[in-house]
């Protein structure tokens, strides 16, 4: 029987992948084999190396959650299934530990700006006349802004910058504090606070936001690209004062990577 192709209406499916090595059993196995496992390990990654999908991004954890991590993009389920199996075949049996994985999908916000609301914001921020002709140009300017903003949303491109950061999340359900007991406008009016401030780290932070729900065990996955780790730091702790996330956030545990290539993370850790 055929495998049937399973694809989402828009969008692709995103794995993160985190993995300790066992120095054990790698210590005794890998005696002329360490460099064969690099050189296939290479070869897959070049072989899926696309801006968007399908794709593979190796990084090394910082601290004792793990040793090496990946992300895997595809616009197919069994593809993205079939990367994962083939990126663990390039290692010999035992010698490296899955400690965490994370199963999302791409997906544009609840929340999104519609073409209402962009025409409230020009004329609130910029003082044109709805219907003049300098009205309607912005309004291209900003519909244009946003397809593009949503295209990227869908089938992003991350920047390889230095770090890389990833925690998964939730919103909370409890009492008083039910996200999802309130009203449509008021969630969104709060999203679009929280969203002010992620913006005030353009440049700095370059971010992801994956839905989860019905696929693991958290609502959506947060991934961060950054340059240095402070940047991370900043925008999390700001982002906590806020109260999206001050009263409805739950957060899962939070893994730091250093973005490098196969052969740098082979120096790095000693294999």
């Amino acid at each position: 029987m055929a495998v049937a192709e399973v694809k989402l209406d828009q969008g692709i499916h995103i794995m993160h992948l985190f993995y300790r090595v066992d120095r054990t059993v790698w210590d005794d196995q890998m005696e002329g084999v360490s460099g064969n496992v690099r050189i296939r390990l290479e070869r897959l990654l070049k072989e899926n190396a696309n801006p968007c999908q399908p794709r593979i991004v190796p990084f090394v954890n910082v601290g004792a959650k793990a040793d090496l991590a990946f992300m895997i993009y595809a616009a197919e389920l069994g593809k993205l299934s079939a990367l994962h199996r083939e990126l663990e075949c390039c290692f010999p049996a035992d010698a490296i530990d899955l400690v965490y994985s994370y199963l999302s999908v791409t997906e544009l916000p609840e929340y999104v700006t519609t073409e209402e609301d962009l025409k409230r914001m020009i004329i609130g921020s910029e003082n044109l006349e709805e219907g003049s002709d300098a009205f309607e140009q912005r309004l291209e300017v900003y519909k244009k802004k946003q397809k593009e903003y949503q295209h990227y949303r869908l089938y992003p491109e991350l920047p390889d910058w230095e770090v890389m950061g990833f925690y998964p999340m939730s919103k909370r359900r409890s009492g008083a504090d039910n996200w999802y007991s309130l009203d449509f406008e008021t969630r969104k009016r709060m999203m679009a606070g929280h969203a002010k401030v992620g913006r005030q780290y353009a440049g700095r932070i370059s971010q992801l936001i994956t839905g989860s729900t019905g696929l693991d065990d958290w609502e959506w996955g947060v991934t961060l690209m950054a340059h240095q780790v402070d940047a991370l730091k900043e925008i999390v702790y700001e982002m906590r004062f806020d109260e999206v996330s001050a009263r409805f956030g739950e957060f899962g545990p939070f893994y730091v990577n250093l973005r490098m290539e196969i052969s740098d993370a082979w120096e790095h850790l000693k294999l």
